[in-house]
């Protein structure tokens, strides 16, 4: 039960920002793990990250773990938020940022302290009911090359489990910047996904791990995705039936859970809005493959069709990775197995533009429960046959399942 941080560092001169101004920085990339520092030089114990005083540093943070969430701080250093999973942020000073699990962040952090000492950078998990966990905080050294002495005093607070919006809220705050242009030839902005009109509705809701012929399955809208032995793609290639189905409900129905290759018929260059509403226990972020979607809305509860007037239609960020704010139950005095309140679950809502043609995965990143089954594939196929939205199957590709014979 620990996590680890990784730092990989590529220098490079500057960077130009927004604001017209100009940096001299190293781009750091780090990865979380779940929560002890490597792939660093150490320093008296403890894995050191070499600055100079003065200069502005880009860190592009990761959480590459399977289950935990974590917040990430530096000791008496902000984190200017600049970008997220290939977005470009309003940028927004934080003290501390939750990452959730295959979420990314890049912030520039200015060395603007007192070189008298070195400075505490501390990962630690969130969400988490054992104090066991307290064992498992990642402290790493941010070292000025004028450091007069070792970093000292208490580490950098986390944010208090008990405050149970401030994780929603802090997810809130981070917003699109609808001005940013970067190396394309209009800005962000020009993107009005808040106008364009929804084709398909998808409420996803997600329960603890339950009994399903026997063993325990995870499901989403009551059905455990079952891999079949031949690849979707291929079935569909070759136009083999009973391999899948394009029957997904877009809500829960009333049936028991059950296992079954059922996959989201998508429309293409439809506009989807999905929404996450989980009803487990613990945090549970989502990843789709093949698109960036905006995330445009969450709150405690369950999401009706009245939550819509809460969406962000103008700057909501555009991302790949969003979590689902689990059902809070608040445990009282030193996390007691007794839980005092439990709020109910929560829900998060996406815009997504189908324009990429292929069988998408939408899959939980918490690795246990999309191993018992919580994903589902988006189909969107192009009614015109043609090369410019789909390749054609490369020679290359490996046959298996009822294909298998064609493999060469």
């Amino acid at each position: 039960m620990s996590s680890s941080v990784g730092f990989r560092v590529r220098h490079s001169p500057s960077v130009y920002l927004e604001q017209k101004a100009t940096f001299e920085m190293a781009e750091i990339k780090i990865l979380l793990r779940s929560a002890h520092f490597c792939t660093m030089k150490k320093i008296r114990g403890k894995k050191k990250l070499a600055t100079e005083q003065g200069k502005t540093y880009r860190l592009r943070v990761h959480n590459v773990g399977i289950a935990t969430s974590l917040n990430f701080r530096i000791q008496n250093h902000n984190l200017l938020l600049v970008e997220t999973e290939g977005s470009y942020t309003v940028q927004q000073n934080y003290t501390n940022m939750d990452i959730h699990v295959g979420q990314s962040y890049s912030f520039l952090v200015t060395m603007d302290q007192n070189a008298s000492s070195d400075y505490y950078m501390v990962a630690s998990p969130r969400f988490v009911n054992s104090s066991a966990w307290a064992k498992a905080t990642g402290v790493a050294i941010l070292h000025y090359s004028n450091s007069q002495g070792p970093a000292s005093g208490p580490l950098p607070d986390p944010p208090n489990d008990l405050d149970t919006f401030f994780s929603m809220n802090q997810a809130r705050s981070i917003r699109w910047n609808v001005s940013a242009g970067a190396a394309r030839p209009n800005p962000q902005g020009s993107f009005r996904y808040g106008q364009i009109t929804v084709t398909d509705v998808y409420v996803l809701l997600n329960r603890p791990a339950e009994l399903i012929d026997g063993k325990y399955r995870t499901t989403l809208n009551g059905i455990s995705y079952l891999a079949p032995s031949t690849p979707l793609k291929l079935a569909q290639q070759f136009n083999i039936p009973g391999i899948y189905k394009i029957d997904f409900p877009n809500r829960l129905m009333n049936r028991p859970p059950k296992v079954d290759t059922s996959i989201i018929n998508g429309t293409y260059r439809g506009f989807m809005e999905i929404i996450f509403q989980n009803n487990d226990t613990t945090v549970q972020s989502y990843h789709l493959d093949g698109y960036a979607f905006f995330v445009v809305g969450m709150d405690y509860g369950v999401w009706t069709e009245n939550s819509r007037g809460t969406y962000n239609k103008w700057d909501g960020v555009a991302r790949c990775t969003t979590q689902g704010i689990k059902k809070v139950v608040i445990y009282w005095w030193k996390w007691t197995s007794q839980p005092k309140l439990v709020f109910p679950g929560a829900w998060t809502a996406i815009l997504v533009s189908l324009d990429n043609v292929g069988i998408w995965n939408l899959r939980t990143e918490n690795l246990n429960t999309w191993y018992l089954g919580q994903e589902v594939y988006v189909n969107v196929v192009n009614p015109e046959i043609t090369d410019k939205t789909e390749l054609p199957l490369p020679d290359n590709a490996i046959y298996c399942g009822v294909l298998s014979s064609l493999q060469k």
